[in-house]
């Protein structure tokens, strides 16, 4: 049997179809979106897991204007008796807006002008149909060269779908690719109002209360809550990852990938792909990223290949701006500790910044955590509660190299952390003493250790200093260890001395001085056994560094 090659890069079903490239038949989404009741549909998926190639799927299913039949017709949609018979039967008004991306608002609005104008003039046969009066004539020639105002544009999705019923004497099917796409980089870039205000009138025209509409399907990250693009849409059904409809129509199964392997006769094991890949939870399903997936079967190789399609600014932008514990908290999950959470699939940009419930969930729906129901009583509302996990290698790789490219830190602060932190490798802990604590005074501000866990800001500021030591050492965090829990431990890869670190609040109220929680604090370190992990991997040089602090003040101590 001849190998298909692999679509690299290609988005377009008739392309892969028609020059017999590989193809995992997905096809059965045609029938979950054909026999859905919902007028509109909006599936959220991370980025590259088939969003683009789905839709354009069913742009050939449902296009009246060619003859598209012979393209399903060894497909497991063509067993569907029923639903073949709808294809081919409605005009199609397909439009991505995945690559909107601007610094400016203006430079965004042109891009989206842009393209509502090539969609436009890809239906501009209509113009000469007799279906037109003059004035939607004038109108519709405006789009196309881009000269429409605003409010031109913003209703131009609706008045399409318009033209195109009264030519055909049949209702469009509208197919929106990444909707949010412009919404991300309005967040980012600081032009959120201005988007959000225009997708209102742009999304909403068309699909609410549309009378030429027959059904809409969009595609997009996430689903963007309360800034009313949907909220007044009675019959918008959305289907995220949290849902068990339609939850295998995006990316790869178990199965397969299995089968891609045989059919291409890869080398690569399943195992070390399925190590490597898999991970994502999908309602229950196993789902793999197919652009890793088949990047790696492609190259043979097992690699970091979903990094690199997408810029990753708005996660280390959030990073950045989170509150300590939550810095901690992904620091933790990155070794490994599985966290505990509320999520939901509904996203409000507004309360990324301050609301940490929507910060994890904002993780989920992204494709950088894996998440698993855990059964509760609690009723959250529209909350569920889960266990968040790094779902693959290639994840957690993508949170390694970030955090050591300094997601947690301002970038003019790099070097000199790096400096100090290379104290460590050097063996001179005073010095690394010294510049600690003069750091901490110089840096830090009372607010940054007033909240009611200032342990947990030391805890996450020197765990993020250290990761730039992760070639040398195995960095555990407030890992179970010996009889209680250390804060962290610095394993040496090669042999060489181990470092244990605790961080101690002075207990004012006790009257305790620095000089009694150091007493205190060895006493700890020695009883609880925290040495026992470190001496597992035959590390018997051990030295020990505890850090006291007052507020911003703060005191080392080191000992054997």
């Amino acid at each position: 049997m001849t190998k298909k090659p692999l679509p690299i890069g290609v988005s377009d079903f008739k392309e892969i179809i028609t020059k017999n490239l590989y193809y995992v038949d997905k096809s059965l989404f045609i029938k979950d979106v054909t026999g859905s009741g919902a007028k509109v549909l909006l599936y959220p998926r991370p980025r590259r897991f088939g969003k683009t190639l789905n839709l354009s799927m069913l742009k050939y299913f449902y296009d009246c204007t060619e003859d598209n039949s012979d393209l399903f017709k060894d497909l497991a949609i063509s067993n569907e008796e029923n639903i073949m018979k709808k294809q081919g039967k409605h005009p199609v008004i397909f439009i991505t807006l995945k690559d909107i991306k601007s610094e400016t608002a203006k430079d965004c609005f042109d891009k989206i002008y842009h393209e509502i104008g090539r969609l436009f003039k890809a239906h501009k046969y209509i113009l000469s149909g007799g279906s037109m009066s003059d004035i939607d004539i004038e109108y519709y020639i405006k789009i196309m060269s881009e000269t429409g105002t605003r409010t031109n544009f913003e209703t131009s999705l609706k008045n399409l779908s318009q033209y195109l019923s009264k030519h055909y004497k049949i209702n469009p099917i509208i197919l929106i690719d990444e909707y949010d796409t412009p919404i991300h980089s309005g967040h980012y870039n600081k032009y959120y109002k201005e988007i959000i205000s225009f997708m209102q009138g742009f999304l909403g025209g068309a699909l609410k209360d549309n009378v030429f509409l027959e059904k809409g399907v969009l595609t997009g990250i996430l689903r963007v809550a309360r800034e009313s693009i949907f909220s007044d849409l009675n019959n918008l059904k959305v289907l995220t990852i949290l849902e068990e409809e339609s939850a295998d129509r995006f990316g790869f199964t178990d199965d397969e990938v299995n089968k891609m392997l045989t059919d291409l006769g890869s080398s690569l094991s399943f195992t070390e792909v399925k190590n490597s890949y898999n991970g994502y939870n999908f309602s229950g399903f196993d789902i793999y990223n197919p652009w890793s997936i088949i990047n790696s079967v492609q190259s043979n190789k097992i690699g970091h290949y979903w990094a690199n399609t997408s810029s990753n600014l708005l996660i280390k932008t959030m990073c950045q701006e989170a509150g300590e514990e939550v810095k901690n908290e992904i620091m933790m999950i990155t070794e490994g500790t599985k966290l505990k959470k509320s999520i939901s699939d509904n996203i409000v940009f507004a309360d990324l910044k301050n609301n940490e419930k929507s910060l994890w969930s904002f993780f989920v729906m992204c494709g950088y955590l894996r998440y698993d129901i855990v059964p509760t009583d609690i009723n959250e509302g529209k909350y569920i509660t889960v266990d968040l996990s790094i779902p693959n290698k290639e994840i957690k790789g993508i949170f390694i190299d970030d955090i050591q490219e300094n997601w947690f830190v301002r970038p003019e602060k790099t070097d000199e952390l790096i400096n100090i932190a290379n104290c460590l490798i050097d063996g001179d802990i005073e010095k690394f003493k010294q510049e600690f604590i003069e750091y901490c005074q110089e840096s830090f501000s009372y607010y940054d250790v007033s909240n009611k866990n200032p342990e947990k800001f030391y805890h996450a500021f020197v765990l993020g200093m250290i990761t730039c030591l992760r070639d040398r050492y195995i960095i555990k965090s407030n890992r179970e260890s010996g009889y209680g829990r250390s804060d962290l431990l610095l394993i040496p890869i090669v042999p060489s001395t181990g470092i244990i670190f605790e961080f101690k609040k002075l207990n004012e109220a006790r009257g305790e001085t620095f000089e009694k929680a150091f007493s205190n604090g060895k006493r700890q370190l020695l009883e609880k056994r925290y040495d026992l992990e470190m001496k597992s991997y035959g590390i018997e040089d051990i030295v020990y560094i505890l850090a006291v602090f007052k507020g911003k003040e703060v005191m080392l101590q080191s000992f054997l």
